[in-house]
C-alpha cells in the first residue's frame, strides 16, 4: 500500500519556510489568484444584491408592500452578511476584498433593478438570485478539490441564495399579478 500522507518532518519544514502566506500551503490545490478574482466578482454580486433589496425594501409601495419589503429587508441583511463572508475569505487567502463603486455593476454576475412595481421587483429579485445560483454552482464545481474551504464557502452561500429564491417565487404566487403598480 502507497504512503499518501507527508512525514510530520516534513510538514513542519514546511509550515515554517512560508509562515507569512498563513492559510495557503503546498496543498492548496488551487489558482490562488483566479480564486481572489472569482471572490472578488462574487463579493461585487453580493453588495449589488445588496443595493437592490435595499432599494426594493425603502420603494416598495401597495397593498401588500408591507410584508414583501420586510422579505426584501431580510434578503439585503443576508446578502451583506454574504459579502461580509467573502471579504473574509479573500483576505485570509492573502488578497484585497475590492469594494470599488466605480466597478461593482461592471464585475457583479446579478444586475441592479431600479423597478418601481412590487411585482416587477419581485421578478427582476428573483432573476438575480437564478444568476447567483447558477454562478455560485459552478463555482463550487470548478473549486472541486483544489479549495474546499471557499467551496464551502460558495455551497453556504448557494443554500440561502436557493431560499431566497424559493421565497421570492412564493411571494409571486400569493400576490395578484394582474394589478400594476402594486
Amino acid at each position: 500500500m502507497a504512503e499518501f500522507l507527508t512525514d510530520i518532518e516534513t510538514l513542519r519544514s514546511r509550515a515554517r519556510k512560508e509562515i507569512e502566506k498563513g492559510p495557503v500551503t503546498d496543498a492548496y490545490g488551487a489558482d490562488l489568484q483566479r480564486v481572489i478574482q472569482v471572490l472578488n466578482e462574487a463579493l461585487a454580486t453580493e453588495i449589488v444584491c445588496t443595493l437592490r433589496y435595499k432599494r426594493h425594501y425603502f420603494t416598495a409601495t401597495g397593498l401588500y408592500s408591507e410584508p414583501v419589503a420586510a422579505e426584501f429587508l431580510e434578503h439585503a441583511q443576508e446578502e451583506q452578511a454574504h459579502a461580509d463572508k467573502l471579504a473574509q475569505r479573500i483576505v485570509q487567502l492573502g488578497g484585497e476584498p475590492d469594494f470599488d463603486p466605480d466597478t461593482l455593476t461592471k464585475r457583479s454576475h446579478a444586475e441592479y433593478d431600479a423597478s418601481l412595481g412590487l411585482i416587477d421587483m419581485i421578478k427582476e429579485d428573483l432573476v438575480a438570485e437564478r444568476v447567483a445560483i447558477a454562478s455560485y454552482t459552478e463555482i463550487a464545481q470548478w473549486l472541486g478539490n483544489g479549495d474546499p474551504t471557499t467551496r464551502r464557502v460558495f455551497e453556504e452561500l448557494l443554500a440561502q441564495e436557493e431560499e431566497h429564491a424559493d421565497d421570492l417565487r412564493g411571494l409571486l404566487e400569493r400576490i395578484p399579478q394582474e394589478k400594476s403598480g402594486l
